[in-house]
């Protein structure tokens, strides 16, 4: 005998994890009723026997005793690499004996990893916002939340008074900053170069200091600390400057001059601040009495706090002096809070008045979820098919058991069969995202990267979910096909599948639950999202054209200019202040005489003139308007909506006509007297100011000749670019200076929607994507089943069954299943989207017809998805089917 080589170590602990001595007994009782079996069936030949106990000896040595355990050693690691190669080579075979299920099966995973990888690598772009600015986890942006009748609204935009009080009464504090809401386009001019640029903010000179940013020219010591100096984008720069250094030179800003400062670094990828250049804050000219009001909600506010501060402890400082000091009894609550800089990207998604950089953390959870979903269907595709066919494979199985294979071995051979198929799908999907990642960027306007050759993480985080994906669709099958016993399948004992159809069914209706609840929820969201864009608004929107007044027409010559555009037929109505529907308005207080005088009521602020209330289409429901026969109007004349008339008290809009009220003037003609007091000429119905995302407040309308900002102008349907040519010339005659830059109020309006409509059209995508992929399954499925009852269907139409009859016997079975996971998926949608309504203070409900829909359309693919099999099967002539018998 030829000495023995002794085997590696990794075989001997790859054996011993392969082959737990547990099962010895099982296995050596599987072993003699072969011996039997064989025995006899090879008429006791010797040649037979030998034959048997020939494979008996490559048997482990578990099952065998006598066989040494060095010998078997030698002889796994002399074979391991022809095994391999044998299994791959199966692999392969198997794919391409199974064309149908294998293109199913890859297919459908293709689909589900090309949804979950396109929407991973949106969330993993998500998550990286503000991760890299400096001392991040010590910045904090104050926000506030007004509580009314149990509704709470939060406000990204605060008081001015409260960064100065934090810096002098709280020595935790190290650096507060402020952001002016401001205009957002500005005209810069430099020589011959004249343009609108926009995202330009006043801040004040510790903005620089608080977020660290770094600077391409100038420093930040004494940087924006005095009026009119600039500091500029590099991109700015190089569009105005060129390459030469722009430090100390100056530049107009609306027509005025002011200094640049210093160029900023690019600034930090996934930063929720998005700007283009900063004006020193003490160019506004703001009244330093004026900053230290708590009641002017106009200013983004910023917190850098020392290392180690118990941020939770702080805000209930400040909320408990906001409580004692700030608000009176019977006062709108308005708590400030602190929100941590990592979180304002996702976390301000329900955020009014706010300049960030916005996501929606709710939306991309439910879109992984939904993505997820895809991907979970297209596993129990897998699952269901490689099951069922597995069968197919019992004899396979028996001879490999019998030649030595343990049940681990082929568990793992069958789970390296669905690593290979979840490997081809994970090839074809990543090719697929180099095509789906740029149309994703086109369609969130993000710029995601997507590189696995580059990027060696992302290649990591690919190979293992690769190996994911095949381990978890893979498992069960494996497990299923391995517990095959040898004796049943050589002998052509038919297997039981009750076990593993029942499974399989569960699956089926798993699948389609969650495809019922993609479709419940998308037509959900669609209609919400139609329902926002048509709703009543209490004003007209269309035909509504606005813009920044500049020049003449922002001083002496805007009356002049205002009657020169009425000229026009195609102009229907002019007007002019501060505060349009869609645009920018002012926050602010005011309080009622002779009831509790001293309550300052938070207000929504809109200043017009006397067409304002025609111009923009509102709805007088008690009183009247301003009228130019009233000459006290300007001076003491108010509208109110119909939500004030509540807050204030008044009862009914018609008890509220000719109350009291006064307002504290922003810049008073007569500083002794700086009160404007008024009484209520009109009231309003609710106009919806915002997106239907927030509840309509108090609001108050009145007219302040000094304070112009924007210009509205109504229009004519009919030749709208003559019109707009006809506003151009007449503003070139009174603002030179300035171009037109105008905006059209139904499409500034349909902007606030975009999340909504963008959620809409992505669970259409996945819905059908969800409903393709359970539907290949079921086709794959049925036609397994049909296969396994062919015989069954020829007898049946000997015996005189029409094609209908046995139709609806085929498809009885998956039309029950698909119903049953209609009625589970129902509950479940109506909590879900009950739930997403909530968030919408005007909202839809959720009516019957909607499930009846959804629930037809589910039942009507699937039907149609099994006919197809059914009536082929129907079709086919029975002597074809019982030939072999």
């Amino acid at each position: 005998m030829l000495p023995r080589p002794s085997p590696p170590e990794w075989t001997r602990q790859l054996l011993t994890w392969l082959h737990p001595r547990e099962t010895l007994e099982e296995v050596e009782g599987d072993l003699d009723e072969l011996y039997v079996y064989w025995y006899r069936k090879a008429g006791k030949t010797q040649a037979t026997l030998r034959h048997v106990l020939n494979v008996v000896s490559v048997l482990p040595p578990f099952v065998h005793r006598r066989q040494r355990q060095e010998d078997y050693y030698q002889q796994l690691s002399t074979l391991h690499p022809t095994m391999l190669r044998n299994y791959v080579k199966i692999a392969f075979r198997n794919l391409l004996l199974n064309k149908a299920y294998s293109a199913i099966n890859i297919v459908g995973l293709t689909i589900g990893m090309i949804g979950c990888l396109a929407i991973g690598l949106f969330v993993w772009d998500e998550w990286k916002f503000d991760k890299t600015i400096p001392n991040g986890e010590n910045i904090y942006r104050i926000y506030t939340e007004r509580t009314k009748d149990n509704t709470t609204t939060k406000q990204a935009v605060v008081a001015p008074a409260y960064a100065s009080f934090l810096q002098q009464h709280y020595p935790e504090v190290d650096t507060t900053t402020r952001i002016l809401m401001a205009p957002d386009r500005f005209l810069m001019e430099l020589g011959s170069q004249k343009n609108y640029e926009d995202k330009g903010w006043f801040v004040e000179p510790s903005f620089l200091q608080v977020f660290a940013l770094p600077l391409e020219k100038g420093t930040v010591t004494g940087i924006l600390d005095v009026p009119r100096t600039i500091v500029l984008s590099s991109e700015l720069s190089k569009k105005y400057f060129g390459r030469e250094n722009p430090v100390g030179k100056t530049i107009k800003i609306n027509t005025f001059d002011y200094t640049v400062k210093g160029v900023l670094a690019p600034l930090p990828d996934h930063f929720h601040l998005d700007f283009h250049f900063l004006m020193s804050f003490s160019s506004v000219g703001i009244p330093p009495n004026r900053m230290e009001r708590w009641t002017w909600n106009q200013f983004f506010t910023y917190v850098k706090v020392k290392p180690g501060t118990d941020i939770d402890h702080l805000q209930n400082k400040l909320q408990a002096y906001v409580k004692t000091e700030i608000i009176k009894p019977g006062d709108t609550v308005m708590l400030p809070f602190f929100q941590q800089l990592h979180d304002i990207h996702l976390g301000s998604a329900d955020f009014t008045f706010d300049n960030a950089i916005r996501g929606n953390e709710s939306y991309v959870n439910a879109l992984m979820i939904v993505a997820l979903f895809v991907l979970v269907i297209a596993c129990f595709n897998f699952i269901n098919l490689a099951t069922a066919v597995s069968f197919r494979r019992a004899r396979e199985i028996g001879v490999r058991k019998v030649v030595g294979a343990g049940r681990r071995q082929l568990v793992f051979q069958f789970l390296g069969e669905t690593i290979l198929i979840a490997t081809i799908a994970m090839l074809i999907a990543v090719m697929a995202l180099f095509i789906v990642v740029p149309a994703l960027n086109r369609f969130t306007g993000k710029a995601i990267f997507f590189n696995p050759f580059a990027d060696p993480e992302l290649g990591l985080l690919l190979v293992g979910a690769t190996l994911l994906v095949g381990i978890l669709a893979g498992s069960y099958p494996a497990i299923i096909v391995s517990g095959f016993q040898p004796v049943k399948v050589l002998k052509n004992i038919r297997l039981s599948q009750n076990g593993t159809s029942w499974f399989r069914q569960g699956l089926v209706v798993v699948q389609f639950a969650l495809s019922s609840l993609l479709i419940i929820s998308t037509i959900v969201v669609f209609r919400q999202t139609q329902y926002m864009n048509n709703k009543d608004l209490g004003f007209s929107k269309e035909q509504l054209i606005y813009f920044q007044a500049q020049g003449d027409v922002a001083g002496k010559g805007l009356e002049t200019f205002k009657t020169e555009l009425r000229r026009s037929p195609n102009v229907l109505a002019v007007t002019s202040g501060y505060g349009l529907p869609g645009d920018q308005f002012a926050g602010d207080g005011v309080t009622i005489p002779g009831k509790n005088a001293e309550k300052e009521y938070s207000v929504n602020m809109f200043i017009g003139d006397h067409s304002y209330v025609k111009t923009l289409g509102l709805q007088l429901i008690a009183g009247r308007d301003f009228s130019k026969d009233m000459s006290t109007d300007v001076r003491e004349g108010f509208i109110i909506n119909e939500t004030a008339v509540k807050e204030f008290g008044f009862g009914s809009p018609e008890k509220a006509l000719g109350q009291r009220i006064n307002w504290h003037e922003w810049v008073p003609a007569d500083t002794s007297n700086p009160i404007k007091k008024g009484r209520i000429v009109g009231v309003v119905r609710d106009f919806h100011y915002t997106s239907l995302h927030e509840k309509v407040t108090a609001t108050v309308i009145h007219m302040v000749p000094q304070e112009v900002f924007k210009v509205a102008v109504k229009v004519r349907e009919a030749d709208m670019q003559q019109t707009i040519v006809y506003i151009n010339t007449i503003w070139s005659r009174f603002s030179p200076n300035f171009p037109l830059d105008y905006k059209f109020m139904d499409e500034t309006y349909g902007k606030m929607y975009s999340t909504e409509e963008k959620l809409s059209e992505l669970l259409w995508v996945f819905a059908v994507l969800a409903i393709t992929v359970g539907c290949m399954g079921l086709f794959g499925l049925a036609a397994f089943s049909i296969e396994q009852r062919v015989k069954e269907i020829g007898i049946r139409k000997v015996l005189g069954a029409s094609v209908l009859t046995i139709v609806a016997l085929l498809s009885r079975n998956f039309i029950v299943l698909v119903g049953l996971a209609f009625v589970i998926a129902t509950p479940v949608a109506l909590w879900a989207m009950g739930s997403w309504l909530n968030d919408f203070p005007y909202r839809i409900s959720i009516d019957w017809w909607i499930f009846a829909l959804a629930g037809g359309l589910a039942v009507g693919i699937a039907l149609l998805t099994v006919s197809l099999q059914s009536i082929k099967a129907a079709l086919v002539n029975p002597v074809k089917s019982l030939r072999s018998e």
